[in-house]
């Protein structure tokens, strides 16, 4: 079921004005995790500085505000980068819609469970049916429980088996997926849309 978009009102107007400067928001995958991959985000950030890139805590996340070409962009991240790894770009704007659209509704979460959302390497157009669990049988640790446009959202179980059923969505999504805690969604959302004053890295 892909999440539908309601209607928006003055104030996605204003969003969207605001956005205008802010051209993409760039998830590394598997960086900084487990004592491999790991790098500094803010010396990341320096060396991208044409771009003008804001960092989002330790485990990738990019605020890239002056990318006029992806491809560009991309080189110059991996020659920056000290390791080779998967990146997943996404438009801020669409970012910013899923979070205003907010999916999870104003419940408060179990204190044993993480809202998060996953960053696709790739746009998928094969229709799927949520909410799906993993495993799909017994207690499940991951919860999907929809897809828009090139996320998906959904909820884990903090438990040691947890990270092997999120390395399942791929296979489930047909593609790459990157993952994200919600509140790291909700961060960059209200980022793009602050003035340009703003710190190097958060």
């Amino acid at each position: 079921t892909l999440f539908r978009s309601r209607r928006r009102g003055p104030k996605g107007d204003r969003g969207r004005a605001a956005l205008a400067r802010v051209t993409l928001v760039a998830f590394l995958r598997g960086v900084n995790v487990g004592g491999h991959r790991r790098f500094r985000p803010s010396e990341l950030v320096a060396k991208l500085k044409k771009y003008d890139v804001t960092s989002v805590g330790a485990a990738g996340t990019f605020v890239v505000r002056k990318a006029t070409s992806r491809t560009a962009f991309l080189a110059d991240m991996r020659r920056a980068l000290p390791f080779e790894t998967e990146m997943m770009l996404c438009d801020a704007r669409d970012l910013v819609r899923l979070v205003e659209e907010n999916p999870f509704g104003g419940k408060a979460p179990r204190p044993n469970e993480v809202r998060f959302a996953g960053i696709f390497a790739k746009k998928i157009a094969d229709p799927l049916r949520f909410p799906v669990s993993f495993p799909p049988e017994g207690e499940w640790f991951v919860r999907l429980i929809g897809r828009q446009g090139q996320f998906a959202f959904g909820i884990y179980r903090r438990h040691m088996k947890t990270i092997g059923y999120l390395g399942r969505m791929d296979k489930f999504l047909g593609t790459r997926v990157t993952v994200r805690n919600w509140n790291t969604i909700a961060t960059v959302a209200k980022l793009v849309e602050v003035t340009p004053k703003r710190p190097a890295s958060l």
